[in-house]
């Protein structure tokens, strides 16, 4: 067995970015059904913060980080969609990401297209599988046609700008929000049809006006807490309110019968995860983003780049929102 040493982020207790701790770790060889992979860059998400801060229980001492690009450099028994040399991007559980080189299961690794550079398939495969999922999978009754309605919010994030232009590309009318006229001209460039701002304006009071007072086939909200209440009464009879994230905290409980109250409306709570639960799964998903991305009809943003010894100050940037698009993790 060869074992290799590796720079990698890790915290002992959920906290604060003071938390992140760069470590040196023991590689070894990968088992059966995994692979060792050699990053050339990390992605950083919203998910990462939930699970420093504890908001997600995961056992200590935990390395973090769900999203990396790089070269296959060993493979397992039974691995059969990869072998060494490879070009690979992932996004995966479980957490470990944040590091030059692990060893991990070989399920949720796909082979990352020449066309696509690492830096790219970093920042890409978390937040535009989530943009897949949500788009093409979590889907109101009847489905989305070009021409309906839909409500994003956060859309001059990561998931944002991917689900924008896929959007658009797709011929839906989506109605962006972001908390600055910043942002929200950075949605608007990227494919939103209406943008509002939620932080001096009534973003019930706007998505009502553009839709004819109708309201939205669905809302995919990944805020949580602070658009709850209103995203509801933004939903046509018969829609959907899809929740994929709490960057404003968890929603609190809410009674059933308000559903009805609001038109029968639906509401599911999303997991990248779940979605990505079979390499099968995960494939068609993956190459359904590397076409969008590849064919023009994606650009993946990047507007941050903090080397792996950084990792704090990239905590602290994303919650406090001072970041757009994607960020990356240099090695």
């Amino acid at each position: 067995m060869t074992t290799q040493t590796s720079r990698a982020v890790r915290i002992d207790q959920n906290g604060g970015p003071e938390q992140l701790k760069l470590v040196s770790v023991q590689v070894g060889d990968p088992g059966p059904g995994e692979i060792r992979i050699r990053h050339h860059a990390v992605g950083l998400n919203f998910i990462d913060v939930y699970q420093r801060s504890g908001l997600y229980t995961l056992p200590m001492p935990l390395q973090m980080g769900m999203e990396a690009a790089g070269v296959v450099e060993a493979v397992g028994e039974g691995v059969t969609h990869l072998k060494v040399g490879d070009r690979a991007a992932y996004a995966s559980q479980p957490p470990g990401s944040y590091c030059e080189l692990r060893v991990m299961p070989a399920k949720c690794v796909c082979k990352l297209p020449d066309a696509i550079s690492f830096e790219t398939g970093a920042a890409m495969m978390l937040k535009g599988l989530t943009a897949q999922y949500l788009l093409k999978r979590t889907l109101p009754q009847g489905g989305l046609q070009a021409g309906d309605f839909v409500l994003f919010h956060a859309a001059a994030g990561g998931v944002g700008l991917i689900a924008c232009q896929w959007a658009r590309a797709m011929g839906l009318q989506l109605i962006g929000t972001a908390g600055s006229d910043a942002k929200c001209a950075l949605a608007k460039e990227h494919g939103a049809a209406h943008v509002i701002n939620y932080a001096t304006e009534d973003f019930l009071a706007r998505v009502k006006a553009i839709t004819g007072g109708k309201g939205v086939k669905v809302v995919y909200d990944s805020v949580g807490k602070d658009t709850w209440d209103k995203s509801l009464d933004c939903l046509a009879p018969f829609g959907l309110m899809a929740s994929f994230g709490n960057a404003s905290g968890p929603v609190g409980p809410f009674a059933p019968g308000i559903l009805g109250v609001k038109g029968s409306i639906y509401v599911t709570r999303q997991t990248l995860f779940s979605h990505i639960a079979t390499r099968e799964s995960t494939q068609a998903m993956a190459d359904d983003l590397f076409e969008a991305v590849t064919s023009g009809k994606v650009h993946i943003r990047i507007d941050q780049r903090y080397p792996l010894a950084e990792v704090a100050q990239a905590h602290r940037d994303l919650e406090a929102r001072k970041t757009t698009g994607c960020s990356v993790l240099t090695l």
